[in-house]
């Protein structure tokens, strides 16, 4: 099959193909289908588990997300609103959808949405830095995630065993810095830009299920 390839999505073949084992190689990717070739429904999902930044675990076969549907596109949202975040994959085949239920013991979280005043309403583009512990977290405000799809506007912390957030500096796409500090975890925010501080997102009930 065909390997990564240069400016012109071409590069040179390896060396023999054994075809008795099915390899076939291409210069150009985009050859793959006219040459009759179709890769779909071979390639099974992988799911990371990264360890503080020092590793990653593979946890593909333990959560039942090595599903060989071919999926295309992948979103991760707190669905049931308890503060851990659920992914849901798209597939070409094998079924439609697949929603997997993030059971990791319940820690600390805090989710924030901005409203822009001189940026755009949604803080698209907005830089979001949580110190935690003497740790930084750095989220950015940019919704559109993977292919053909769009993570919820919420930018979502994981806290650990922390349960507040020390500081939290916001980079508006206007240019304008906002520091908050001392902010409880466990707890949907919303910041406006300019204002002193955050208030509490009154229409989310933490542990109230967006699904049933």
């Amino acid at each position: 099959m065909t390997q990564p390839c240069d400016r012109a999505a071409a590069i040179p073949a390896p060396g023999k193909v054994d075809k008795s084992l099915n390899e076939f190689w291409v210069e150009n990717p985009w050859d793959i289908v006219k040459q009759g070739h179709n890769l779909s429904a071979y390639e099974r999902n992988r799911t990371w588990l990264n360890l503080r930044g020092q590793n990653f675990l593979d946890l593909s076969y333990l959560t039942g997300m090595d599903s060989d549907g071919d999926g295309r596109s992948v979103v991760a949202g707190d669905f049931h609103n308890n503060g851990r975040l659920d992914v849901i994959v798209r597939q070409v085949g094998g079924g439609p959808l697949l929603l997997f239920e993030n059971r990791f013991p319940q820690r600390h979280y805090l989710k924030v949405t901005l409203r822009g005043q001189q940026s755009n309403r949604q803080g698209v583009g907005a830089r979001l830095t949580a110190v935690v512990n003497g740790q930084q977290l750095v989220r950015e405000m940019f919704p559109i995630n993977s292919y053909r799809s769009q993570m919820p506007n919420i930018a979502h912390f994981g806290l650990g065993d922390a349960a507040k957030v020390d500081k939290l500096t916001i980079r508006w796409p206007s240019g304008k810095e906002q520091v908050l500090t001392d902010l409880k975890a466990d707890g949907h925010l919303t910041v406006d830009e300019g204002k002193d501080g955050p208030s509490a997102v009154e229409t989310i009930v933490p542990g109230q299920p967006f699904l049933p």
